[in-house]
């Protein structure tokens, strides 16, 4: 029996604060990176890390396996949905002009998604490959992915086994760190576990 354990952090707070940015690739703040800096602190849990291709996510993790002295492996499917005529406003400016437009995406993220954005189902496509991969390639090991909100909630739902248009149920804060711990069987057969959402590693 192998156990794999994979921990998923979501980057900090980017430069421009709250937007809806799925492939804009702005860097972390300054506030953002105290925030990731603090989530792990000085402590080292892992064997790799791999990460989205978005600097958001990759400058961190190059200064962290830096300084650790740890692989790191950045993976294009990681990166977060696209969000299309959406991508670099806010919340109160999607909604000044219809205030539960934001509403009917969150519930119904299958048939009110943004004009020109990622469809789900091929969002789910790309991450689901990426989690099999990782699951491939570092069987055994731990390992640290650092990526998006929205990815993290597709791997979670993923896991969990719930319906892909439930996935924005699923609260990710900045810097916010999932555990799942995955035991496989000789004949290849997994078992995941969501050990804890949005916590604190332990000591």
């Amino acid at each position: 029996m192998a156990i794999t354990t994979i921990d998923l952090m979501r980057h900090g707070e980017p430069v421009g604060g709250n937007k809806y940015r799925g492939y804009l690739d702005d860097p972390l703040s300054e506030k953002g990176w105290q925030q990731m800096r603090e989530a792990v602190g000085e402590r080292c849990q892992w064997d790799v890390i791999v990460t989205s291709k978005l600097c958001r996510c990759a400058d961190f993790a190059r200064e962290l396996a830096a300084r650790h002295q740890l692989p790191v492996i950045v993976d294009d499917r990681l990166i977060e949905i696209g969000f299309g005529v959406w991508e670099g406003k806010t919340a109160a400016e999607l909604t000044r002009d219809d205030a539960g437009l934001l509403l009917r995406f969150w519930a119904d993220p299958l048939n009110n998604s943004p004009r020109d954005a990622e469809l789900l189902p091929l969002f789910n496509t790309r991450v689901v490959a990426a989690w099999q991969a990782l699951l491939q390639d570092h069987l055994g090991k731990r390992v640290l992915v650092i990526t998006h909100a929205g990815t993290i909630r597709l791997l979670l739902s993923h896991v969990l086994d719930m319906p892909l248009g439930r996935l924005f149920r699923i609260a990710v804060p900045n810097a916010g760190l999932s555990r799942i711990r995955i035991e496989t069987g000789p004949d290849g057969q997994i078992f995941p576990q969501l050990i804890f959402h949005a916590g604190v590693l332990p000591v």
